[in-house]
């Protein structure tokens, strides 16, 4: 029997932090919570929109120890999806990342009976990240392998209505196609984590003819928006 005393405990930036505008009327749920819906856990969630490997480090990892009222419990599942802001930014460092994100998943480690990652998705950003992306999931795959820690491979992750116009931020499918992976991970593995109900289960949605077109019009002036961050008339955002 686990001696596990509680359920999902996630750290990251915001698309682990979720929150968002509803597609088809489905809330933008984050990926870990839906997890912890789909096996039926409590969620306990640090993670912070923008937040970068040094923000988790020195205040979402804080944070669970200071602010925590059990911050001896053990956790059924550790999530962690790092990693994006990094490699978007201009001072990427894959040397620093590396160190960083060993201490986050060790202490992660520490604390849960399993733990899991997200790898980035290759397709990142406008203007792309580029290289970076391939950089930063050889680190996460390596840490992730010294600490024992299963991986989600988001490395071809992207569809129209699976990523916002940003090529970033998952939509509320996305983050839900996200979640049924990390749960296949979690059934196929040697400690396995059943999934109670999956989460597409969960929703309920219709579709109309004027809501696709009124879809495809938000989608391509947002996309222009995009484009125009890219070329440098819009400044960029962190997630």
């Amino acid at each position: 029997m686990s001696r596990a005393t509680k359920g999902v405990l996630a750290f990251g930036d915001s698309i682990t932090n979720g929150g968002g505008e509803l597609q088809w009327g489905v809330a933008l749920q984050s990926w870990a919570q839906w997890v912890a819906r789909a096996t039926g856990l409590d969620f306990t969630n640090y993670a912070v929109d923008g937040a970068d490997i040094d923000n988790l480090l020195a205040l979402q990892l804080r944070g669970f120890t200071y602010f925590n009222a059990t911050p001896e419990a053990r956790y059924e599942l550790g999530c962690l999806y790092i990693g994006t802001n990094d490699v978007r930014a201009l001072g990427w460092d894959a040397h620093d990342f590396a160190s960083k994100l060993d201490r986050a998943m060790r202490f992660l480690a520490e604390r849960c009976e399993r733990t899991l990652t997200v790898t980035i998705p290759l397709d990142l950003g406008r203007p792309r990240a580029g290289e970076k992306v391939a950089e930063a999931n050889a680190v996460i795959e390596q840490v992730a392998a010294a600490h024992g820690t299963l991986i989600v491979d988001l490395s071809g992750f992207g569809a129209r209505n699976l990523v916002m116009p940003d090529h970033v931020h998952p939509t509320a499918f996305g983050q839900i196609v996200i979640a049924e992976r990390a749960l296949k991970v979690l059934a196929a593995s040697e400690d396995p984590l059943p999934t109670r109900v999956p989460p597409r289960h969960l929703i309920y949605f219709e579709t109309t003819r004027w809501g696709k077109l009124r879809g495809d019009l938000t989608y391509a002036y947002r996309h222009a928006k995009v484009s125009a961050r890219a070329i440098g008339l819009l400044p960029q955002w962190r997630l």
